[in-house]
């Protein structure tokens, strides 16, 4: 595959996760309220590995090889692969996660059908992002040029994912939010709904 941006960001952004210890336990804890318990799951967009290893998400895929090799050393079973053309055969996972990958996709509405087609009847799909309606989400887009990682990102309100998945033939079936104060110094309790914290996780069923 071609040379892309996060082949040269790996040691960046594990760093990051390590500087922002607080904020990354309180996405986590977010996303083990959502993510299903033995079951079949693959991250789209699995970067490093370093959510779905603590997550229990075995698969994944992502175009940067540089991340790939690093997902490799914690264990997991990834492949190269863009979201919108998942190299999986049809309802081949029980669910799909994209846990801040959404927006560094280029096709978001092909990325949902194509997780649509690896699922399995009753199959979940799970995107968490950054929601840009909030104080922390318009500071992001405001500065995205500056950053390194989110330079070439396209921010989403919640309202749009929970549109893009309705229109879709999802129903949504649950939505957390967290980090109200993303500079806080204590892990935050993920809440229910959306509109206050600044990392929202939305939970849809193939219809």
């Amino acid at each position: 595959m071609k040379q892309n941006t996060f082949d040269s960001l790996v040691t960046d952004y594990e760093a990051w996760f390590i500087k922002n210890k607080v904020l990354f336990q309180t996405e986590l804890l977010a996303l083990k309220k959502v993510i299903p318990n033995q079951k079949k799951g693959i991250e789209i967009g699995i970067g490093s590995g370093i959510f779905a290893e603590q997550l229990g998400i075995k698969q994944g895929i992502d175009p940067s090889e540089g991340m790939l090799e690093y997902a490799k050393k914690r264990g997991l079973d990834v492949q190269p692969g863009v979201a919108e053309d998942i190299p999986f055969d049809d309802e081949s996972f029980d669910f799909t996660a994209f846990i801040t990958s959404i927006c560094f996709i280029n096709n978001p509405q092909q990325a949902i059908n194509e997780a649509y087609r690896i699922l399995k009847k009753d199959g979940e799909i799970i995107i968490a992002i950054i929601d840009k309606a909030t104080s922390f989400g318009k500071f992001l887009h405001q500065q995205k040029d500056k950053s390194k990682f989110y330079k070439h990102a396209s921010f989403f309100t919640a309202d749009e994912i929970i549109e893009l998945l309705e229109n879709n033939s999802f129903k949504i079936v649950q939505i957390l939010q967290t980090l109200e104060n993303p500079a806080s110094t204590s892990i935050e309790d993920p809440k229910q709904g959306h509109g206050k914290g600044s990392f929202v996780v939305i939970k849809g069923v193939k219809k």
